[in-house]
């Protein structure tokens, strides 16, 4: 069987103009690897929990002695891979980060590609905007402090 790469596109959701990046990684790659992933292509500093949701399951990294652990309705993702929530093109799952602002990336498999073994995967291939900062508020609170700052006479400045 022939190595195959994963062409993801990651949309930030409610950005207007789309916040995206697109990654070439291997089917095979670990959802707690994915994440770290995730982390540096959007310019977040994984300073907040995060999940992954995919047919309304939970997937998440279990902590060591988290005592809340049972209560909560999640999936200890420790050995799930990629390939295991998307499968098949056009197949997408949701990435959450930081929990309090709730920035909510869709992620769709765009495209299942031939391995280039002249490339060093993973790759951030395509990418547009800046995420906005770390504990900046939802995406609206963003937008509208990027008004403010484009308006040098703002009271609010």
């Amino acid at each position: 069987m022939k190595k195959k790469i994963y062409l993801v596109q990651i949309v930030l959701e409610g950005s207007k103009p789309r916040i995206r990046r697109r990654l070439l990684v291997a089917p095979d790659t670990l959802l707690s690897d994915f994440h770290l992933m995730i982390q540096a292509a959007m310019g977040w500093t994984n300073s907040h929990l995060h999940q992954f949701v995919k047919d309304q399951e939970h997937y998440t990294g279990k902590k060591e002695n988290d005592v809340d652990w049972d209560d909560l309705d999640f999936t200890d993702y420790q050995g799930i891979k990629i390939s295991d929530l998307l499968r098949k093109e056009k197949d997408s799952m949701i990435y959450e980060y930081d929990f309090g602002d709730g920035w909510e990336h869709k992620i769709v498999l765009e495209k299942i590609l031939p391995f280039d073994e002249k490339i060093k995967y993973p790759v951030c291939n395509d990418g547009k905007m800046n995420c906005p900062p770390e504990d900046s508020g939802e995406i609206w609170v963003n937008y509208n402090m990027l008004k403010i700052l484009q308006n040098p006479e703002d009271e609010e400045l």
